[in-house]
């Protein structure tokens, strides 16, 4: 995943009067804060690339954990593929007290992006609290939301806590690289009786705040899109480069690709969407707040459409979006190209197929030299979750109690998670508010990744108290 792609709500900053700067030190920490930071420590400083770590090393040291908090040998499942060995993940059942209420399911990946040592300022694999930040590889993303789960479930049975209804969790590698083993897929396909849940939270949401740490609001992902690469690859006898024709691979290539560029898909929204752009356009006294207003009433007004358009962030939530990302081409520096190829790196907006998708690429390259072909894993249509009261209500009553004056917003990821498989098996997905980063992504799938140390103290009772409220009243 994705760093949690959160649309840029400075202007909600001036509306926002009781915000709060929320980077300051935080107090000495209490006794299950103490407990909880041993283990993300120990989470985070499990290494789980996919280059040299294990997820299934994390998911055995975390099952350890809920089993010394008395869970039951039954209630906790260690699974792996047999070709995937250093892949697997952890599902843990915390039994509810209701026959009839659906369980809900707690997910999180344990897998992080690559970090190179020699690039990082500090190693990133061992846990550095500095200047009110915790760094590390994973440190955020995600973590974080993995740390904060298992903790939870340790403490609701330490405190023999039961719930209305079942309470799951379910951590899982594969989800920062496409093409790798994906454990939320697998267990929707080889084992959905182990996370079947009315509903599940997930990792998307959360706050942004400024560069100083004032909290400006929290989001709640109510949808994603799907991503989906697509090859385009011309071909063509080549030859002696002493003389030149124009039926050229590399030439017919960069005609498609600036085709790409130059389509626009069309503007799309869902309750979701609409209702973003309405709500974060009220708050701002500008010309795009009035822009963002009327389209949401109207997506067909083009002159609003245009001056929304200027903010990429927003402009990719309308939309489809196509972007050419890898080139390769070419034999030798002395012959004419036989072969070119680029990669197109798709985000779909929701409903939309894969096919239709690599249709409306077809036609806007129209050159049928140009061949255009999905590339695997080929993911499924992004279904997104129904903008409910019932979902949306205890987040914004507990955010008034922990931010108060600090909206709620539910938005659609322009970026995808591994909430997308549990959407398509029929489990509705929400990424949670609770934490919050900076303006600069926090170095979030680069160097130097971090969180604010309040942020993840505070988050994590915020997300106990969200989880306690779902478990009882919904």
């Amino acid at each position: 995943m994705i760093r949690r792609f959160h649309v840029p709500l400075l202007a909600l900053a001036l509306s926002v009067t009781a915000a709060q700067t929320l980077a300051a030190d935080a107090p000495a920490l209490r006794p299950d804060q103490v407990q909880f930071r041993a283990l993300y420590k120990e989470l985070v400083e499990t290494n789980t690339t996919l280059s040299s770590g294990s997820c299934t090393l994390a998911a055995q040291r975390m099952a350890a954990r809920l089993k010394a908090a008395g869970f039951a040998d039954k209630e906790v499942t260690l699974f792996t593929a047999p070709d995937h060995p250093k892949e697997g993940g952890l599902v843990a059942v915390l039994p509810g007290k209701s026959a009839t209420a659906k369980p809900m399911l707690l997910l999180a990946h344990l897998d992080v992006v690559e970090a190179k040592r020699e690039d990082w300022t500090r190693d990133p694999f061992t846990l550095v609290e500095e200047n009110g930040y915790f760094y590390a590889r994973g440190a955020a993303d995600d973590k974080s939301m993995a740390a904060i789960w298992t903790d939870m479930l340790a403490r609701f049975r330490q405190n023999h806590y039961q719930p209305n209804r079942t309470i799951k969790m379910a951590l899982t590698c594969g989800e920062e690289t496409t093409w790798a083993f994906n454990g939320a897929q697998w267990l929707t396909k080889n084992r959905p009786d182990l996370i079947s849940a009315e509903f599940a939270l997930n990792e998307g949401g959360g706050g942004d705040a400024d560069a100083k740490g004032k909290l400006i609001d929290q989001t709640m992902q109510v949808g994603e899109k799907v991503s989906q690469n697509f090859r385009i690859e011309t071909t063509n006898a080549g030859g002696h480069s002493s003389i030149p024709i124009r039926d050229n691979a590399i030439y017919e290539l960069s005609d498609a690709i600036h085709a790409v560029r130059d389509y626009e898909f069309p503007v799309q929204m869902t309750d979701v969407t609409r209702t973003f752009f309405a709500k974060v356009g009220a708050s701002r006294n500008d010309d795009m707040g009035r822009a963002m207003m009327a389209l949401a009433k109207n997506p067909t007004d083009k002159a609003a459409e245009a001056i929304v358009n200027t903010d990429r962030t927003y402009h990719s939530m309308l939309r489809t979006t196509c972007v050419a990302t890898l080139l390769e081409g070419g034999h030798a520096n002395n012959a004419l190209p036989q072969r070119a190829a680029a990669n197109i790196n798709c985000r779909i907006f929701p409903g939309n197929t894969v096919d239709a998708t690599q249709a409306a690429l077809t036609k806007a390259i129209n050159d049928p030299k140009a061949k255009i072909t999905p590339v695997p894993p080929i993911r499924p249509v992004a279904v997104p979750p129904p903008l409910d009261a019932k979902v949306m209500g205890p987040a914004e009553q507990l955010s008034a109690k922990y931010f108060p004056g600090v909206p709620v917003i539910p938005t659609m990821s322009t970026g995808a998670t591994d909430g997308l498989f549990l959407e398509a098996a029929g489990i509705p997905t929400y990424g949670v508010p609770g934490l919050w980063g900076g303006p600069d992504g926090d170095g979030v799938h680069g160097l130097n990744e971090r969180i604010w140390v309040k942020s993840l103290y505070v988050g994590r009772d915020y997300l106990t108290d969200l989880v306690k409220a779902y478990a009882e009243t919904m």
